[in-house]
């Protein structure tokens, strides 16, 4: 595998290597050791996926609050995605940084996203598919996310949203102090 840090600290862009014979290729997407020599350290738990049917279905913004330690790493599996990452761990050096990448299913190219940091994607593709690893279990309680279009974090989707989840369109704007006040509380 290869890992190409991001502008988020702690968040990698994760390559496969493709070891190609008559059939195909053949390539490894988790090895808990490879991860650890990346500084990620921990192993998933849990697997998900999302199944998309329309272009411009927008899934996002989401993170979980502390104690959940759910890091995720994400993989379009069918189709492709525009995805997104904000950095919303308040004592992180990338803290508001976001990064914006493309993922394909022929590149079988990943994103490592570290807990504390929103993710969210748009589809560019009917039926498009993204595979979720995450490091904790879910917790409904824990769950929580910011709107996809606040104004706040500027994030610029490519196509017109189609389809987005009434949870997701309801999220509040981002507000910094009350973020930090729960987070703080969260953390203690």
């Amino acid at each position: 595998m290869t890992f190409e840090p991001t502008s988020i600290s702690g968040a990698f862009v994760v390559g496969v290597e493709r070891h190609r014979d008559e059939r195909g290729f053949f390539a490894r997407t988790w090895c808990r050791d490879e991860f650890a020599a990346h500084g990620v350290e921990g192993d998933m738990v849990q697997a998900s996926v999302s199944h998309n049917h329309h272009t411009g279905t927008l899934r996002g913004m989401h993170f979980t609050w502390r104690p959940s330690k759910e890091a995720k790493l994400v993989r379009c599996e069918a189709g492709r995605v525009h995805d997104v990452t904000v950095d919303l761990r308040p004592e992180s050096p990338t803290y508001l940084r976001r990064v914006a990448l493309t993922l394909d299913s022929r590149e079988h190219t990943a994103l490592y996203i570290p807990q504390g940091v929103a993710h969210g994607f748009q589809t560019l593709m009917d039926d498009s598919v993204v595979l979720y690893l995450m490091s904790d279990i879910y917790r409904p309680a824990l769950a929580a996310g910011v709107r996809f279009d606040d104004p706040a974090l500027g994030i610029e989707w490519p196509v017109p949203v189609t389809v987005v989840a009434e949870r997701d369109r309801g999220y509040a704007d981002f507000d910094p102090a009350s973020h930090l006040l729960q987070y703080s509380a969260a953390a203690a």
